[in-house]
């Protein structure tokens, strides 16, 4: 009876043992520890609080958490790594950190575009001059839509934002920051969001709608 005890109290030592080490073994970011391949275009100038990122297309800057390591180990390699990834916060950041990182550079070099699609009898889009003129944060453009309503909708573009007009219904959208590209495109689409009945509305990118059906009485 004693052996039996003795045995089983090893056994639950050993278990509690594994346990916790495969616990220990779950602190990564699968995000995070990819390593970023950048081109020999690109420059960087790191300080306590931010990363400064250099290329063809401008300079731009990424924040960082004090607990953030950056190691640039090979040549055009860079990673990203965190002091104590057991703590929740570190690991969330640890991702997102990489994840800003890489598309500054992407920013930097190639930039982002994105094109809008204005779907709907009569809708349509143009570019014109602002009335206004150029002022501070604007580029003296101004979209001009008609989307559904008895007024056009006028959308003032930023100096950070490249727009054109292909096509009436058509809309391209480019920048080299994705966050603010993002932003402005939402700005436009919030005018139409597409709707599920007829499909209608403000589309951007390949986004898409299911349609409903319309119940009969």
């Amino acid at each position: 009876m004693v052996l039996r005890q003795v045995v089983r109290h090893a056994l639950h030592a050993g278990r509690s043992f594994s346990t916790s080490a495969a616990r220990g073994a779950m602190y990564i970011s699968n995000v995070g520890k990819q390593h970023i391949h950048y081109p020999p275009t690109i420059s960087f100038a790191q300080t306590p609080t931010a990363l400064s990122v250099t290329g063809p297309l401008g300079t731009t800057s990424v924040p960082l958490e004090p607990f953030m390591n950056l190691a640039f180990a090979d040549e055009n390699k860079l990673a990203v790594s965190v002091q104590d990834a057991s703590q929740k916060k570190q690991r969330s950041m640890w991702g997102l950190t990489r994840t800003l990182i890489n598309n500054a550079i992407t920013g930097m070099t190639e930039g982002f575009a994105t094109p809008v699609y204005l779907v709907g009898v009569g809708y349509r889009a143009a570019l014109e001059a602002d009335p206004r003129g150029k002022t501070e944060g604007m580029s003296g453009e101004r979209l001009n839509m008609k989307l559904g309503f008895s007024h056009p909708v006028f959308v003032p573009i930023p100096e950070h934002i490249k727009v054109e007009v292909p096509a009436a219904t058509r809309i391209l959208l480019s920048c080299t920051d994705k966050q603010l590209l993002g932003l402005f495109a939402a700005k436009i689409r919030k005018w139409r969001p597409p709707e599920p009945y007829k499909g209608k509305g403000v589309f951007v990118g390949t986004e898409r709608v299911r349609i409903k059906a319309i119940k009969k009485k």
